[in-house]
């Protein structure tokens, strides 16, 4: 990449914090941009609650205006397992339903440092386990109509979600959706094997020194941020993994490990679709719906949703 490329791409970096001082204020300036886009308005949502022992946590269900899939996407979201929530995803949680005629359910699991691992992973888990074990009381017609998604932090819980579900031998998933996943522990450029680290850690929409603070927050003990719930790249065994779609961002620091967990899963004999999203930046699906990268990958996340249909009953 050259310098002029450099400079216009470091226009749309975010602004330069001490995540873990001012994830506070984060919180508080993305609840305030979403609170100023507005798509859910003409996207009716309902609020309910998912028991998980004396816990609630909240999910927001959103309705397409058409429903033309059956499908029910459960949708982990991103923000370093420290920021994000189902009020700042909001906007990007109608756009999906929108764009893909699937309902859309949105976790609001529990965030770090007031909550570290494993509590988040937990509520992923629970959530998730309760609808596969009895979707008609979430107002899903059957199990295999579900299909798990995440960006970012979200899509590592989600991958550590199937994890846990097959470690566990307990009813998983038949279909992921992962959007830039966290997949690997390390993101310093002298040590990381992803040469995305390198290119594209600095000055960008993501930095090598953010991702570290979010790790640090979310995961305090330095060797259990090497363990595959934390770092899905490096489990023993993908074997059992639902058949996968990953999409990643051809300018952020995590495309490389994205990728490399789509190649480890199709080498674990599961099936895997990746795709590279050109010249787009870390975070692209909380894009307008008009933006090339948003519909660049709808186009990916439909096909894949036509191509990898819910299992018929008792296939």
């Amino acid at each position: 990449m050259n310098r002029l490329q450099q400079f216009v791409l470091s226009l749309f970096a975010a602004p330069r914090l001490n995540m873990r001082e001012d994830y506070g204020k984060v919180r508080r300036a993305q609840r305030w941009v979403a609170s100023i886009s507005m798509p859910w308005r003409r996207t009716p949502y309902r609020q309910t609650l998912v028991r998980l022992g004396d816990r609630s946590i909240s999910v927001r269900v959103f309705q397409p205006q058409q429903r033309t899939r059956d499908d029910v996407l459960v949708f982990f979201h991103g923000g370093g397992w420290v920021t994000g929530d189902i009020e700042t995803y909001t906007p990007a949680c109608a756009n999906m339903a929108e764009l893909t005629g699937c309902a859309v359910a949105s976790v609001n699991y529990r965030l770090a440092p007031e909550h570290p691992f494993p509590a988040g992973l937990n509520d992923c888990y629970g959530v998730a386990q309760q609808v596969l074990a009895n979707p008609l009381a979430a107002g899903i017609d059957r199990a295999e109509n579900i299909v798990l998604i995440g960006d970012s932090a979200g899509g590592n819980l989600a991958a550590a979600t199937s994890l846990l579900l097959k470690e566990r031998g307990q009813r998983a998933f038949s279909r992921q959706i992962l959007l830039y996943p966290v997949t690997h522990w390390d993101h310093d450029p002298e040590t990381s094997p992803f040469d995305s680290v390198r290119e594209y850690g600095e000055g960008l929409r993501l930095t090598n020194t953010e991702i570290d603070d979010y790790f640090d927050l979310y995961v305090p003990e330095p060797m259990e941020q090497r363990g595959p719930l934390v770092s899905p790249l490096m489990a023993d065994d993908l074997s059992g993994q639902p058949t996968t779609l990953i999409l990643t961002a051809e300018q952020d620091l995590l495309r490389d490990e994205g990728e490399a967990y789509g190649q480890a899963i199709a080498a674990a004999d599961g099936t895997a679709e990746v795709h590279r999203i050109p010249s787009a930046l870390h975070g692209f699906i909380q894009l307008p719906k008009f933006s090339k990268p948003m519909r660049e990958a709808y186009e990916h996340i439909n096909a894949f949703l036509d191509a990898h249909p819910a299992p018929k009953v008792g296939a």
